[in-house]
């Protein structure tokens, strides 16, 4: 196969390690059935759907509890699907409200559920370190399984099943999964096991929301997860979804030509702005309405509130840099807080300083029950979820991923988190040699084309563990330099590309100090970028993505 590949297509795939012709054609080609996992590898999984089976059986009430973000709310969804598909009705779908509950399982929803008859209940994406609403659920006659992809905290709850590929002892061969790919893997096991009178190979169609939560959690797209999303996005193509479709409508997004750009910086903000704004109810109803009414009035909900996040987070993350800047030294991981700051805004903003001050950063707000919540985020040297177990005994509850998780505490403890976090910090931090982007080859703006796009392309979909490829144009001289968007906070170069057609080339959130630059029109620079294809105003344009002006 690699005779017959593009040069720069081959290229790519060297500079990934990739030269044997089974793993190119592996990669660049996704066997549905060959390259993914059988279910009942990962531990638990056969006594979970023993368990399920038994209960729809029994037409017993069972609970699907998932996290309000965009990999719990796909979650819930496929879940939501399976059953609905299979004539089950005796279920419900449970997210709680960000603001009032927090995050993971709470005994409050626990002992609801309870009242009301539940007899199983379903997490996703959550409940790997909810040891004591386990607890409660197991005293009020519930069984509970566990679906997460979350690290465990040390403290295992004791569920009657837990399926998270996390966990220590299981062997599946693959734990990149994402919290909507472990709901996936079990209902891929339910469909094995149990008599459903469903078409073979119907679970295919929940790859939509599947590939989308895999693209959206920011997983490694590699593995498994590369199977899932490359076929999640052929799926969302052709998704028959009424609150999807309405999404792109509204944002102007051919849904035929669905990128992994789309989904993180188009459609997961709108899903994530209902539990950050709203309540996250309303974007599973825009993910599992069948009614065209309904989805086009959620939509256009979603994008108003999406609009008033951004808002609000600007204006948080400039606040935050005054603060930051006007301190006398920047330690080697920053804290920084507010009781006015709305919890669910500061994952986005602690990401938006970690890339500015290059170092872990801790943002914390506080919540309508006087708690402080936050949120952090590392680019790497140091594993989150190990520096919280440092000193565990200072939080109510901490838990996530080795580059992002949160934590809650009681605001007494505000003003010593800095320097306990920093001296935790020191303790397990480990060298790591930060690289913002690699240049893959050098390319001339000549070669800013179709074809060449086509040869790129071929390796997507993009992201975590396969990272879009990034080109190094020489001597590209400037036709005309501007700022666009609202606010003027974005960058947009053009370039000469030689035959009178020019090449757009843009930065988001960025100015011309951003790159410690003056552009001016004549002048000749070196750009490091990515290509990208644009369809604003339904207007296909290929772009390049400013990574660095050097």
């Amino acid at each position: 196969m690699s005779t017959t590949l593009h040069p720069i297509t081959k290229l790519l795939l060297e500079n990934r390690g990739i030269t044997d012709p089974h793993t190119v054609k592996e990669f660049l080609e996704p066997d549905y059935e060959l390259h993914r996992h059988d279910p009942f590898l990962l531990k638990d999984m056969e006594k979970a759907v023993s368990r399920v089976l038994s209960a729809i059986e029994k037409s017993e009430k069972i609970i699907i509890y998932t996290d309000y973000d965009c990999d719990g709310v796909p979650a819930g969804a496929l879940l939501y699907d399976f059953f609905k598909k299979i004539g089950y009705e005796n279920f419900e779908n449970y997210i709680p409200h960000r603001h009032e509950e927090g995050y993971g399982l709470n005994i409050s929803a626990v002992e609801k559920f309870g009242s009301e008859g539940a007899k199983l209940l379903i997490t996703a994406d959550v409940g790997i370190t909810d040891a004591l609403p386990v607890e409660r659920a197991n005293e009020l006659g519930i069984d509970v399984i566990i679906t997460d992809h979350h690290l465990p905290n040390g403290n295992l709850p004791k569920a009657y099943a837990i399926i998270d590929p996390k966990q220590e002892n299981d062997s599946y061969p693959y734990d990149g999964l994402c919290g909507a790919g472990v709901a996936f893997k079990l209902v891929e096991g339910l469909i094995k096991k149990g008599d459903f009178k469903i078409p073979n190979g119907w679970e295919k169609w929940l790859l939509d929301v599947a590939g989308l939560a895999t693209i959206a959690d920011s997983v490694p797209l590699t593995g498994e997860n590369r199977v899932i999303a490359y076929y999640g996005l052929k799926v969302l193509q052709k998704s028959k979804r009424p609150g999807l479709k309405e999404l792109c409508k509204l944002m102007r997004m051919r849904q035929r030509e669905i990128t992994e750009d789309d989904i993180a910086f188009m459609i997961a903000p709108r899903i994530n702005a209902a539990s950050r704004m709203s309540r996250p109810i309303e974007a599973f109803r825009l993910l599992t309405t069948c009614d065209p009414e309904e989805a086009e009035a959620l939509a256009k909900h979603l994008h108003k509130i999406n609009d008033e996040r951004k808002g609000l987070m600007a204006s948080i993350v400039k606040g935050a840099k005054k603060e930051i800047d006007a301190r006398e030294e920047l330690r080697e991981l920053i804290v920084i807080g507010n009781p006015h700051w709305k919890p669910a805004l500061l994952g986005v903003v602690a990401n938006s300083l970690m890339e500015s001050y290059e170092r872990p950063v801790c943002v914390w707000g506080q919540d309508d029950a006087g708690l402080v919540k936050a949120s952090c985020r590392a680019g790497g040297g140091v594993n989150l979820v190990e520096m919280m177990g440092e000193t565990r005994e200072m939080f109510i509850d901490f838990g996530g991923h080795k580059y992002s998780c949160g934590f809650s505490l009681k605001t007494e403890h505000v003003h010593t988190l800095e320097d306990v976090l920093i001296t935790s910090y020191k303790s397990v931090s480990f060298e790591h040699e930060k690289e913002d982007y690699v240049v893959d080859t050098e390319l001339s703006l000549e070669d800013v084309n179709w074809d060449t796009y086509g040869a790129v392309a071929k390796l997507a979909p993009f992201g975590e563990g396969n990272p879009k490829p990034v080109f190094l144009f020489k001597d590209a001289e400037v036709t005309n330099v501007k700022l666009f968007g609202k606010t003027k906070n974005h960058l947009e170069v053009t370039f000469n590309r030689g035959n009178g057609k020019p090449v757009v080339a843009i930065a988001f959130f960025a100015t011309q100090e951003s790159f410690k630059k003056k552009i001016e029109k004549g002048e000749k620079l070196d750009v490091v970028a990515s290509l990208e294809r644009s369809t604003f105003r339904n207007f296909p344009e290929l772009r390049l993505r400013i990574q660095d002006i050097v």
